[in-house]
C-alpha cells in the first residue's frame, strides 16, 4: 500500500511538469516563426532583355502586414532588398497597392496593408544561364489586437535567362 501511495504522489508531482512539455504551453498564444510565407519557384526570362520576375508571398491567416507605403509615418513598411548577383541587373521592386483596413476600435482610421496573397515584381536583365538572387523581405505583422516586432524573411529567387 505504501508503494502505491508513493507512486501516486510521484505521478501527482511529475505529471503537471510533463503535460506542458507534451502539449505545449496552452496559456500562451502561439507565435509563428514567420508571419509571411514565400513561395519560391524557378522562372525563365529572356537573356539580355528586360524582363519581370514575380515573387509570391502569403500572409498567414489572422494577420496583416503594413504595405510598402503605409498611411502613417510611424508604421514600418514592407520592403524587399536584393543583394547584387553576378550576371544580373535588378531594378527597384514594384509593390502592389495595399488594401484598406480599419480596426473596430477606430473605424475612421484607414491603414494600407497586405493580407492573404500578394506579389512583388522585380525588373531584371540577365546574362544567359541559371541565376539566383538572395534577398530579404522586412515587414511588421499585426493582428486585430496588436502589432508585433518587425521581422526579416530571407529569400532566394532562382531563375534561368535563356
Amino acid at each position: 500500500m505504501k508503494r502505491i501511495y508513493s507512486l501516486l504522489v510521484t505521478l501527482a508531482l511529475v505529471a503537471p511538469l510533463a503535460a506542458p512539455a507534451q502539449l505545449g504551453n496552452l496559456s500562451e498564444p502561439h507565435t509563428p516563426k514567420s508571419y509571411i510565407v514565400y513561395a519560391e519557384s524557378s522562372q525563365s526570362v529572356p537573356a539580355k532583355h528586360p524582363a519581370m520576375l514575380e515573387l509570391h508571398f502569403r500572409v498567414l491567416p489572422g494577420y496583416h502586414v503594413n504595405s510598402h507605403k503605409p498611411t502613417e509615418s510611424f508604421l514600418i513598411p514592407t520592403a524587399l532588398t536584393l543583394k547584387p548577383s553576378t550576371g544580373v541587373k535588378a531594378g527597384e521592386p514594384i509593390y502592389p497597392a495595399g488594401s484598406t483596413y480599419s480596426f473596430a476600435f477606430d473605424p475612421k482610421e484607414k491603414l494600407s496593408v497586405y493580407a492573404g496573397d500578394f506579389v512583388v515584381k522585380i525588373p531584371v536583365t540577365a546574362s544567359p544561364g541559371g541565376r539566383v538572387m538572395d534577398g530579404e523581405l522586412r515587414y511588421q505583422a499585426c493582428n486585430n489586437a496588436a502589432c508585433f516586432p518587425p521581422r526579416t524573411l530571407t529569400i532566394k529567387v532562382p531563375f534561368t535567362a535563356k
